[in-house]
């Protein structure tokens, strides 16, 4: 499993969990919020818990619930999903070479688990993929640092959000604070020109279709901010993971 004696015993794996637990108590109140929200929209607990559990995806859970309550076609609702976790793809294909040398089964586990800002954290320390046994035990010790503590973080504010939903009042404004914490997301992330390029598409886009039926501006957004950054890195060969100059 993911936390062997192998992978506890080494010092990046306390590495890991020391760097994310910085950011641990945004990740919670977004887990907490989203909870609540999952709740208030009308979902049971058992549904609420295996969406939790399963999807495990704060962003795509957030923009499937207020679908959910509109009564969106469930194609409306799984593309939209699928949209919003396209970032997944630019992702895995970046940690491919640093995975590649795992079990197939090892490197799905790490997809799940590696979430945007063990993402983020693990690509900010380690720019180039092992070249030796022990780098490669020493970067996987440390990404698994990472997004032990974001899954324990999210998973354990989630699930009491849910327990709790019914004593949240809405005047406490969780959802602005899910809002704040995804615009800290982004912000941490935007570290390239491409990627502040890609920030700035999908919002003009999702503020110019906000009309659009069933939340389907954020669709939109997402899809022009990929396509046409996609289409910037080939033509101009833009490598979105350069840190600029500063």
């Amino acid at each position: 499993m993911f936390l062997s004696s192998s992978v506890r015993r080494q010092p990046e794996f306390r590495e890991g969990i020391r760097d994310m637990s910085a950011v641990a108590v945004g990740i919670g109140a977004w887990g907490l919020m989203t909870g609540v929200a999952m709740v208030k929209s009308g979902m049971s607990v058992i549904e609420a818990v295996a969406m939790t559990l399963l999807v495990y995806a704060g962003s795509s859970q957030l923009a499937a619930i207020p679908l959910l309550i509109a009564g969106a076609p469930a194609w409306v609702i799984l593309a939209t999903g699928f949209c919003v976790n396209l970032r997944f793809v630019v992702f895995s294909l970046h940690l491919r070479p640093y995975l590649m040398h795992m079990p197939r089964w090892r490197r799905m586990l790490h997809g799940y688990l590696t979430a945007d800002m063990s993402y983020a954290f693990f690509t900010r320390k380690y720019t180039q993929p092992p070249a030796t046994r022990a780098e490669e035990q020493a970067q996987e010790a440390y990404l698994t640092g990472n997004y032990f503590v974001t899954w324990v973080a999210w998973m354990g504010l989630s699930l009491l959000g849910i327990a709790l939903a019914n004593l949240i009042p809405q005047s406490w404004g969780l959802g602005f604070a899910g809002v704040l914490s995804l615009v800290a997301v982004v912000c941490s992330m935007a570290t390239t020109r491409l990627r502040m390029l890609a920030v700035l598409i999908a919002s003009a886009t999702a503020v110019a279709a906000y009309a659009l039926p069933l939340k389907l501006n954020i669709v939109t957004a997402i899809g022009a901010a990929v396509l046409l950054c996609f289409w910037l890195e080939k033509q101009f060969g833009l490598d979105p993971t350069a840190e600029d100059d500063r």
